[in-house]
């Protein structure tokens, strides 16, 4: 099976996380007196814009990694990183002024997998963040037929996509970037 129906429960659980977490960061809307001095009042129109917008970028993010990974032969599967996830959550619910997040991740053997295998599977997550800025660049190149909240998402579908694909390719610890450049090794 390609996608499993635990990992489209995941799919769920994470598309709600992060409406949540980006809700309030993500708006189409002009905010008004009322928005700025009441930032803790959700609004579902938000939350389902930011579901839009962050749940492509880290989800299809996500499933880079694991076709490429099942492309080569390999099982993967993608998993809930339930602490980053919770954490992501804990910081909205405080109010915090940074964000870190680490929802999601794909798990697939390393065992058989030559080194350029696994520097590819780790560079198509970030990969598939770069296509998807890419592609918002292109639809913000004629905005004068867009309605605002289409142009409000492709900014904001460039401007994440663009965050993550820089973020995920600092070769540090986990993060993709010292998996491409540093291999197996």
């Amino acid at each position: 099976m390609i996608i499993s129906i635990k990992e489209i429960i995941y799919f769920i659980v994470i598309s709600l996380a992060l409406g949540y977490i980006f809700s309030g960061l993500f708006s189409y809307r002009i905010k008004t007196v009322y928005h700025m001095m009441n930032p803790r009042r959700f609004d579902v129109r938000d939350f389902y814009f930011a579901v839009l917008v962050a749940a492509p970028a880290i989800i299809l993010h996500e499933l880079g990694h694991k076709f490429t990974a099942m492309a080569f032969g390999f099982s993967a599967s993608f998993e809930v990183f339930w602490f980053g996830l919770a954490l992501g959550v804990f910081l909205k619910l405080i109010s915090s002024p940074f964000l870190i997040l680490a929802p999601a991740y794909v798990t697939f053997p390393i065992l058989g997998m030559s080194d350029i295998q696994y520097r590819l599977v780790a560079f198509a997550g970030p990969a598939v963040n770069l296509i998807l800025f890419l592609v918002a660049l292109i639809m913000l190149r004629n905005t004068e037929k867009k309605s605002r909240k289409e142009v409000a998402f492709w900014a904001f579908t460039k401007k994440l996509n663009l965050l993550l694909f820089i973020f995920n390719m600092i070769p540090f610890g986990p993060l993709d970037g010292a998996k491409v450049i540093f291999g197996l090794g």
